[in-house]
């Protein structure tokens, strides 16, 4: 007997997430510098890291022969003072993936389900299938989700509801309004983990007040990352809000040190880097201004995008050979046929030069598969 025949079927049927490739990956294989090579393809903030994040963690290199905190107190303590919320409220993951993760551990389990958006992120339907539960694919409405029809969906086994706000890929926003009716209309024994990766992109009067929600909703989980708008998402540190008792279950199957020391350093300072928040959103506007109209030009389609990305809708069939043809001029995006949108190719918004060699080297690739 093959000894991966005793592990569970769920767990065999398992596809891997696939990360967008990395820069030293592709110099590899071309056999080019790296140097020239520019990466669009993960969602990273093009201005590196917070620099106060940045000292912190360097004065913490000093401590790393000792175990970090596992219970995270100043992280926590600084996430109080920013959200208003207790430290019973606060579960710290390794990104905010590993908060997803352990939601599903919580609540999940072979014979339950959750439900999730078409078009979502795709760790949803890969933490549902690890714990063995089923999971429940809406169809989305113009690339974004369909509330309606995840309310109609649910059944007496569901457990989770995932939503993505921004969505990735398609940079979908839901107004508050519209959440806010979902959540009055959901079980209080469903609960319904809010994705909130992208939230510092977004202007402030397009933002949920999602945050004072969790007074009202016991079965909200409110999950953030700082892989995003402070840069730091190789050092891989997430929080998730929620009523004291999720809270309180998702910590007890948490690893006790699931946040190293240098990312609960960098995590804690990176907060109070307020300046360093507006530059990556200005930078944003001006990016996703500067891409929206080049592809106007070029006569591409794109979703509007509340994000720090565009998903580019590319001539039926072609987007393959587009993508290796990005590739071949050394430019990383990436491909979300996994997403049901196999004409498509997601692209970050970087900096203005990395955006302007995007387009151009798009005009050359459209050229190639015309």
């Amino acid at each position: 007997m093959n000894l991966s025949d005793l592990a569970p079927e769920y767990i065999r049927a398992i596809h891997p997430y696939q990360p967008g490739k990395p820069i030293s990956e592709l110099a590899r294989e071309m056999g080019v510098d790296s140097g020239s090579i520019i990466k669009l393809a993960s969602n990273e903030n093009p201005l590196g890291t917070s620099p106060l994040a940045l000292e912190a963690m360097t004065r913490a290199l000093g401590e790393t022969a000792l175990y970090p905190d596992g219970n995270g107190f100043e992280l926590k303590a600084a996430l109080s003072r920013r959200y208003g919320v207790t430290s019973g409220q606060i579960v710290l993951g390794n990104g905010s993936n590993d908060v997803l993760e352990l939601a599903a551990r919580v609540f999940l389990k072979p014979g339950a389900d959750a439900i999730y958006s078409q078009h979502a992120f795709a760790v949803y339907p890969l933490v549902i299938q690890a714990v063995g539960a089923t999971g429940i694919k809406v169809p989305a409405i113009e690339y974004g989700h369909d509330l309606d029809g995840m309310l109609e969906a649910v059944t007496p086994e569901t457990r989770i509801v995932f939503i993505a706000n921004p969505n990735n890929p398609t940079g979908t926003l839901l107004t508050p309004p519209l959440l806010l009716r979902f959540l009055q209309h959901i079980s209080p024994d469903v609960l319904v983990v809010l994705d909130e990766a992208y939230n510092e992109y977004l202007p402030a009067t397009a933002r949920s007040d999602s945050i004072a929600w969790l007074q009202r909703f016991p079965n909200l989980l409110v999950t953030r990352t700082f892989s995003k708008a402070y840069g730091m998402a190789g050092i891989r540190v997430g929080f998730g809000l929620a009523h004291t008792d999720v809270a309180n279950l998702m910590n007890r199957v948490r690893q006790p040190f699931n946040v190293n020391s240098i990312a609960l350093a960098g995590a804690a300072a990176a907060l109070d880097d307020t300046a360093f928040v507006r530059r990556t959103y200005a930078l944003n506007q001006a990016g996703m201004l500067q891409l929206t109209m080049g592809l106007r030009q070029l006569g591409i389609e794109y979703i509007p995008s509340y994000g720090n990305f565009l998903s580019v809708r590319l001539p039926s069939g072609t987007s393959r050979a587009i993508h290796e043809s990005l590739l071949r001029q050394g430019v990383i995006v990436r491909p979300i046929g996994i997403y049901d949108m196999p004409d498509h190719l997601r692209v970050t918004v970087g900096l203005a030069s990395e955006n302007q060699r995007f387009l151009e080297s798009l005009n050359t690739a459209l050229g190639e598969a015309a």
